[in-house]
């Protein structure tokens, strides 16, 4: 059986990097489920590697077909971003998959392709770090954007709220506080756990 094993956490925790890492590991064998999105590129960010970048035509059409497993909807400072994940093999194939998003993206991802199928990759950080590292990415040039970094701070706290958690029965948490390699390698070896069962 193929896995989806599926990071989530705050904004800041470090998600991506992790994610990154984890996608290098070659003796993993994971390949990236990717998302797709309304939202404007970033810079550095590639078409079909972090995201799929799209349009509401598009979101509108796939819905129709029946191919939109969850969307998100955020009004944003910089207008309105709709996050979506579409039914286009993902688990297919002979490789798991290793996919980023939100709490609420998990469970239905979970509730799609059953709890056996997916699994939850929870990165927890103190919040006070997690601040500081969104302002430091805030202040790159390019970025700028304060307001939308505080709106996702403050989102974040009810999003993830214990209750919450219990709610999408995610008791496994990996800490990301102070040596990131650390937190990688435990959450390889969670993977490898899975993968070993078959």
């Amino acid at each position: 059986m193929k896995h989806l094993f599926y990071l989530c956490g705050k904004s800041a925790s470090g998600k991506d990097t992790i994610y990154e890492e984890l996608l290098k590991d070659e003796s993993l064998q994971l390949r990236p489920l990717v998302p797709y999105t309304t939202r404007p590129i970033r810079a550095g960010e590639m078409e079909g590697q972090e995201y799929h970048f799209t349009d509401r035509e598009t979101l509108r059409r796939l819905e129709k077909a029946g191919k939109v497993i969850e969307e998100r909807t955020y009004e944003t400072v910089c207008g309105l971003w709709t996050y979506f994940t579409v039914d286009d093999g993902i688990l297919e194939g002979d490789t798991d998959v290793i996919g980023i998003g939100t709490l609420q993206s998990y469970v239905r991802l979970r509730d799609y392709f059953g709890e056996k199928q997916v699994i939850p990759l929870y990165i927890q950080v103190d919040d006070g770090l997690r601040l500081e590292r969104a302002l430091k990415r805030e202040r790159k040039p390019g970025n700028r954007r304060y307001e939308e970094m505080c709106r996702r701070f403050l989102a974040d706290q009810a999003d993830f709220s214990e209750e919450n958690l219990r709610r999408a029965g995610i008791g496994r948490r990996f800490q990301n506080d102070e040596d990131r390699s650390i937190c990688i390698a435990e959450i390889a070896a969670y993977i490898r756990s899975y993968q070993a069962e078959g």
